[in-house]
């Protein structure tokens, strides 16, 4: 399998996982701006998981660029981080429903971690067939915000049942870190 056909595949559920989050979204019953702010908090959280799929479409789509072929380990990883990510639609509405609330907040961050986890492990099974001293890897640098990112997820994590507004926090704060595409692997590519 080409990368282009992976990178295809993870587009389209990418699409699918944003469709299905869009469909939760239920506008109010009455036309009030008291009804409206009662579902501000399923709106906040579908905004920040958009951000978030949008960043894993972004960086996954310039990561695949930079690769020069597929293996059967990186296909299952790359199946791997989309798993966790099918779950974002879940987690979010269940954030939202429940006005962040510790233990949908600590939920959301454990599937935040466990996609981060997840991306980390498909760099690696990329690194591991394109070899260690090829571009992919130079590219990839010290991968210091992959690095510091599952840190402030765990401590999120953690906080959400201390104080559910400052592990929000941090997951935005990682949130904020990645919005700007990675061009890491940009000169990979062309």
């Amino acid at each position: 399998m080409t990368p282009s056909r992976l990178e295809a595949f993870s587009d389209g559920v990418i699409a699918i996982l944003i469709t299905i989050m869009v469909l939760e979204l239920k506008a109010p019953h009455e036309a009030t701006l008291a009804a409206l702010m009662s579902v501000l908090p399923v709106f906040l959280s579908y905004v920040l998981s958009f951000v978030y799929l949008g960043i894993y479409w972004n960086n996954h789509h310039n990561m695949m660029r930079a690769v020069r072929s597929v293996t059967g380990g990186i296909l299952w990883a790359n199946l791997h981080l989309l798993f966790w990510l099918s779950l974002v639609s879940f987690a979010t509405a269940w954030m939202g429903e429940n006005h962040f609330a510790p233990l949908p907040m600590a939920l959301y961050g454990v599937m935040l971690l466990a996609a981060s986890l997840a991306f980390l492990l498909l760099q690696t099974a990329i690194v591991r067939h394109e070899g260690p001293g090829s571009a992919f890897v130079r590219s990839l640098g010290s991968n210091a915000k992959g690095k510091v990112s599952p840190v402030l997820y765990v401590t999120g994590i953690a906080l959400a049942f201390v104080n559910p507004w400052l592990s929000g926090a941090c997951y935005v704060a990682v949130a904020a870190m990645w919005v700007v595409p990675d061009t890491r692997f940009q000169a990979v590519s062309e």
